[in-house]
């Protein structure tokens, strides 16, 4: 028989409290272990209709490759509400070309069209580009005076230059294209500031795309073009997701695990003396770090019971990566960091038909990135102690504002 909670045992808040800039908040522990499937209230929800917060690795795997639960905009509860009042909460169907609000065959249809671009065998192609790009960096970040800012100097530097080789994102927009997004993707921006920064960046892709059907080149965004399958709103939206995930992702990861591998000496020598390791070492930090602590959201379709708890039709769920990649039940000691681990189905890109398209470029530009930072500086450190490192956490995807490092 399906078990349902009571609202006094409602939750009003994703955890998000950290005692450790590596690890998510300690009651996603208790949650896990005494409430995997938990209530939580919205209070932006289409019909007004509570939910659920999943916790466990099992139940969050499940529910991403269940067709029974939705990513449609128009169905889905805000997981963070903004800090100003609406007068109505109205979601509206996801505009033409933003794929990752839609369920089959709208998504099926716009994932078909990028999907060749990021295959495993296209990124392999890509990777010598791309450690031209890190090594072009490095010689720069070399000819600089410590201590430095890492990621203005390095972690920027990669992925703009990898946006602009692989999307053809004209490189001197890219930089004003990260302000807007990194302003629009906080957790506590104001009205104005959300209406400045989506009204002047919608209008920065829209002239980028509306110069790419005149000439279109043979980068990513112009090869869509070039279909002929495309209007210029889908392009510009697709380029919304692909710049906006790129530029509030791999960053992040590339800044956060560098300074989470310099607090942990031993782990970092481990690589340094097995090189070998990187791959196994960018896992274990993409699941040890879950960037994504916000979690993942859908809403069932349907009455769906999942581990003996009945979702309501209606009801949003969120899904939470950090809980899921520190579940004991499917990784041993989940809360130590450790390169030598086999981190098979962690679920940091997500699981199922919505799982991050770009994500072996994502893993390229980490295992190519952190093995030739290393490298070339290896006796790279902090120059602040890690106490002072301001953290990500009032923002969709966590990391670190600055990341101070000296060598020599």
């Amino acid at each position: 028989m399906a078990l349902q909670q009571t609202n006094e045992q409602r939750k009003h808040v994703i955890p998000t409290d950290r005692t450790c800039p590596f690890d998510p908040d300690p009651e996603y522990r208790r949650l896990r272990e005494e409430e995997p499937i938990s209530p939580i209230e919205f209070v932006l929800a289409p019909g007004r209709k509570d939910g659920w917060l999943v916790t466990r690795h099992e139940d969050v795997r499940a529910i991403m490759a269940d067709p029974r639960f939705s990513h449609r905009n128009e169905l889905l509860a805000q997981v963070i509400s903004p800090r100003f009042e609406l007068e109505k909460y109205e979601p509206q169907p996801a505009a033409p070309g933003s794929f990752v609000l839609m369920d089959a065959p709208e998504h099926t249809r716009y994932r078909r069209l990028l999907t060749g671009f990021f295959t495993v065998r296209k990124i392999q192609e890509y990777e010598p580009t791309l450690a031209g790009i890190i090594d072009g960096v490095l010689d720069e970040m070399a000819g600089l005076e410590p201590p430095v800012d890492l990621l203005p100097v390095f972690v920027q530097k990669v992925v703009y230059r990898s946006l602009h080789s692989v999307l053809g994102v004209p490189e001197e927009d890219i930089a004003a294209l990260d302000e807007h997004f990194t302003v629009i993707t906080r957790l506590d921006y104001t009205l104005e500031e959300f209406v400045h920064h989506s009204t002047v960046l919608n209008e920065a892709l829209a002239r980028m795309v509306k110069g790419l059907f005149e000439q279109p080149g043979d980068k990513l965004l112009g090869k869509l073009v070039k279909t002929g399958e495309l209007t210029e709103e889908e392009v510009a939206n697709i380029a919304w997701i692909a710049i906006g995930g790129s530029l509030d992702t791999t960053p992040n990861m590339l800044g956060l695990g560098t300074f989470a591998l310099l607090e942990h000496p031993d782990q970092l020598k481990k690589i340094r003396e097995n090189p070998e390791l990187m791959d196994r070492a960018v896992e274990e930090l993409l699941r040890y770090l879950t960037i994504s602590h916000m979690g993942a959201s859908r809403v069932a379709l349907e009455d769906v019971e999942v581990g003996g708890t009945l979702i309501e039709a209606g009801q949003t769920v969120v899904l939470s990566l950090p809980a899921a990649n520190r579940d004991p039940d499917h990784f041993e000691d989940p809360e130590s960091f450790d390169v030598t681990r086999r981190s098979r189905r962690h679920v940091a890109f997500g699981f199922g038909i919505h799982q991050c398209l770009g994500q072996h470029l994502a893993r390229a530009t980490l295992r190519i990135g952190f093995q030739k930072l290393f490298d070339r500086f290896p006796d790279l450190r902090l120059a602040a102690a890690p106490e002072e490192i301001p953290l990500r956490d009032k923002a969709m995807h966590y990391g670190v504002y600055e990341l101070p490092v000296t060598w020599g």
